[in-house]
């Protein structure tokens, strides 16, 4: 037999508590959900201070903001109760538009047009 068998071996036994379970998701009213997302449409609102006062997670506070705005039903936003806010959309441009000339035809093509229909576009007017 080997010899390293015979020998004293020390265990050492680690006990831990866990730190804190997890929480169950909380079902929050859809009053509940808009309120929290008008907060944080008002001018100068911290999203991540809003989500922490109500103990929430900042990420699921930008998620239900992302889907009602793209959903187009935030309701009610207001800065009281009954004062709506009123929001405008802005496009952002990169750039100026780019003037294409040819012949007596000007094309004014912005940053967001598709090369292959703005191929189309030159060709239809070369032919005209």
């Amino acid at each position: 037999m080997s010899d390293t068998v015979n020998q004293t071996r020390a265990f050492e036994v680690l006990t831990a508590t866990p730190i804190r379970k997890r929480r169950k998701p909380r079902d929050w009213p859809d009053d509940e959900k808009a309120r929290l997302v008008a907060a944080t449409l008002l001018p100068g609102a911290n999203v991540s201070a809003i989500a922490r006062g109500e103990g929430l997670d900042p990420s699921q506070l930008y998620d239900w903001r992302r889907k009602a705005i793209a959903s187009g039903s935030i309701a009610p936003l207001s800065k009281s109760v009954h004062a709506q806010v009123r929001f405008a959309q802005v496009e952002a441009v990169a750039r100026p538009p780019v003037e294409i000339v040819v012949r007596d035809v000007v094309v004014r093509v912005t940053g967001d047009v598709e090369p292959d229909h703005l191929a189309k576009i030159l060709s239809a007017v070369r032919q005209a």
